[in-house]
């Protein structure tokens, strides 16, 4: 790739941010399968070589209970009571561990985001995918956002107790009603709603319970053809269910892309389906499967391939992280 590509023009000075990533595996922390605390300091020194302002750090709720085997990720049973919070907890300290000896600025509040690049720091805001730590209990949530929580992914792979997901048959048809009355008490709390891996339905129905706006971190829109991860792609009805309440997707650089310049491709038809002002960027970063996008300074390559199929700066920085930005700012408390 030419020298361009490696231009920081896109991130900085401005605003740019991740919808989804999970920095070295770091959930792995105290399990034979954790890579070790390198691989964190790998790609938190690539966030902020990029000039990265800020990413959700996203913890893993059904990690135990998922299995990868020769056809994808399998779903185990499901926790022994209280298992569930257990883990959470173990995780929690593991982010904790890591983060507060790395360059990153932990952060839960707006205004300390916005000014995360002045200490040349990445901002990690703290996330959840899949609410199975709660195992139904809504005082659990509150908990949460008291250690820092400012987003819940509803459902994951394992299926769970508030909602259908896209690669289970559904057994709620929806969300379920410890599922809304989940959403209610995110919108209360100030809690940015996560609708990645959840069905149609279940979509649908948390779009129309929240009075906020909501975002699908990481997805990518369905084709004709027959793609890796074909199972986690979304129509164009579904994706317009979240622009309609003001919400985002995050274009998602997995192996359904075939390179990145697919992925721009890709990219660009989320936006001509949900307009400019609805599509950011979740990397799924070193979560992902057969990522086209593997380093952040690679982030500045997809923006420029936009630019090159025709957009225009400004609305490229919209896609880069205005766009999340604004959804920051109206959800979170």
């Amino acid at each position: 790739m030419g020298a361009e590509f490696l231009d920081a023009h896109f991130l900085s000075p401005d605003f740019s941010f991740d919808l989804h990533a999970h920095p070295g595996l770091l959930v792995r922390r105290g399990t034979p399968e954790y890579g070790g605390d390198d691989g964190v300091l790998k790609t938190i020194e690539s966030m902020n070589a990029a000039h990265l302002t800020g990413a959700f750090f996203s913890l893993v709720a059904d990690l135990p209970l998922l299995k990868i085997g020769p056809t994808g990720i399998q779903p185990l049973g499901p926790y022994l009571p209280n298992a569930g919070w257990t883990e959470y907890q173990r995780q929690l300290a593991a982010y904790r561990a890591v983060v507060g000896q790395l360059p990153v600025r932990v952060v839960q509040a707006m205004e300390e985001l916005e000014s995360a690049r002045a200490g040349d720091k990445v901002a990690a805001l703290l996330s959840c995918e899949g609410g199975d730590f709660l195992q139904g209990s809504l005082e659990r949530l509150g908990e949460m956002y008291h250690d820092g929580v400012r987003s819940l992914q509803l459902v994951h792979y394992h299926p769970n107790e508030v909602g259908d997901l896209q690669t289970a048959p559904a057994q709620h048809h929806g969300l379920s009603k410890f599922g809304k009355s989940l959403v209610r008490r995110m919108n209360r709390l100030g809690m940015l709603i996560d609708v990645a891996h959840a069905t149609y339905e279940t979509t649908r129905a948390a779009c129309d319970v929240s009075d906020t706006p909501v975002m699908l971190s990481h997805a990518i829109l369905q084709t004709t053809d027959d793609r890796p991860m074909a199972a986690r792609a979304i129509s164009s009805a579904h994706a317009k269910l979240v622009a309609q309440t003001g919400g985002i997707i995050g274009a998602w650089p997995s192996g359904f892309s075939k390179d990145l310049g697919d992925f721009a491709d890709q990219t660009l038809r989320l936006v001509d389906v949900v307009g400019i002002d609805h599509v950011g960027l979740g990397t799924d970063m070193d979560g992902n499967f057969k990522p086209v996008l593997t380093e952040y300074w690679q982030v500045n390559a997809w923006a420029t391939l936009l630019q090159t199929r025709g957009l225009g700066t400004a609305d490229v920085k919209k896609i880069v992280g205005g766009n999340a930005r604004r959804l920051l700012r109206q959800v979170l408390h």
